[in-house]
Formats: C-alpha cells, structure tokens, sequence
C-alpha cells in the first residue's frame, strides 16, 4: 500500500503511476545504464524529435546520468549508448553524484560553511561607495 502511495503521490522516489502509464502505452525502451537507469523513447514531439525520457533507478538526481546517456537524452546524438560501443575517453573523469549538501560539498576558503577565515583583500580591489 506505502509503494502505492509513493507511486501515486511522490516523483522524486521513482516513477509515478502517470510515468509508469505513459511508459507502458508509449515508451520503448531503448537501454539502461551502469546505475541501473532505464532509458525510453517515444512519441514525436511538436518540434518533431521523439520524446525521451529516463526511469531512474532509487531517488530521481539528474546528476545520474552517465556522460554517454546524456548527449543521447539532449539530442545531441540519435544513436543511444546502447546500440554503440561507446566507450568513455581517458580524459573522463568516473561518474560521481552530486555532492550539494553532504560533508563532500565543495566549500571555498571564506565560506561561511568552512573552516577558516576570508583572505585579507590585497588592495587591488576598490569598492564603490555612493558619491565616490
């Protein structure tokens, strides 16, 4: 019954039931990532691409998809990851989700939400101030 709520009520836990519908009645799957993300693609749209769309696998965090699937999910490929051997380049960093929020998140000397003080300004900045 909870998981029906969920479906029902919540988008950030999966799909809801209007996903899970418009899935079933249009969708054709087109693969699934490493993190378990399954990838859809369906109806033309009104500027005449199909429509694509990811079921994502646990909490909905667009910074879930992998670098291969993006460009396929912006239109900047047709050819998904899944019908090509795609292979990431030696430059590409592993995947890491979005740290915003936890201990991980990047804070900069200054920050109020780090340890440490602002650097002393060096002179080579001066402020405005009104009538100046």
């Amino acid at each position: 019954m909870k998981q029906l709520l969920l479906q029902i009520f919540t988008w950030w836990n999966g799909q809801t039931m209007g996903t899970r519908f418009f899935t079933w009645r249009h969708g054709k799957r087109v693969g699934e990532d490493e993190f378990g993300n399954v990838y859809y693609e369906g109806p033309m749209t009104s500027w005449g691409q199909p429509k694509r769309w990811v079921i994502y696998n646990g909490y909905a965090e667009a910074s879930k998809i992998s670098a291969g699937w993006h460009g396929w999910m912006h239109y900047r490929t047709d050819t998904p990851p899944s019908k090509e051997d795609y292979k990431p380049r030696e430059w590409e960093k592993a995947h890491r989700p979005n740290q915003t929020g936890t201990a991980a998140a990047y804070r900069p000397q200054g920050s109020i939400s780090a340890t440490g003080e602002r650097p002393r300004v060096t002179g080579d900045y001066d402020a405005w101030t009104p009538g100046s």
